[in-house]
């Protein structure tokens, strides 16, 4: 098994960064990637940022150029560095880890991110 836990969310002024982390424990060397997802309200989730166990990464089209993602050498924790944000990246965003043979999925509790105008 794999547990998440997310940090880092918070109310910001568009044009501002926050970073996001996720704490991975549990079964860490299992883990095949994880990644960044969030959803609006009225609206479905979506991915935002993706790395794998080797370190590539994805982003959705909305975020590049303005999101990184990354974790730190141990593989256990990933960040989602966010600037220059906007009024449309308000949601709460989720962590995701797919790990295990059979590619299973864990998701953490979420993390409420408000960017106002």
């Amino acid at each position: 098994q794999v547990q998440l836990v997310e940090s880092g969310g918070g109310l910001v002024q568009a044009g501002g960064s926050l970073r996001l982390s996720c704490a991975a424990s549990g079964n860490i060397f299992s883990i095949n990637a994880m990644g960044w997802y969030r959803q609006a309200p009225g609206k479905q989730r979506e991915l935002v940022a993706g790395i794998t166990s080797g370190g590539s990464t994805n982003y959705a089209d909305s975020v590049k150029g303005r999101f990184s993602i990354s974790r730190d050498n141990a593989g256990s924790t990933v960040y989602l560095q966010m600037n220059s944000l906007k009024p449309e990246d308000t949601a709460v965003y989720y962590c995701n880890a797919q790990w295990g043979r059979r590619f299973q999925l864990s998701w953490g509790q979420g993390t409420q991110v408000t960017v106002s105008s």
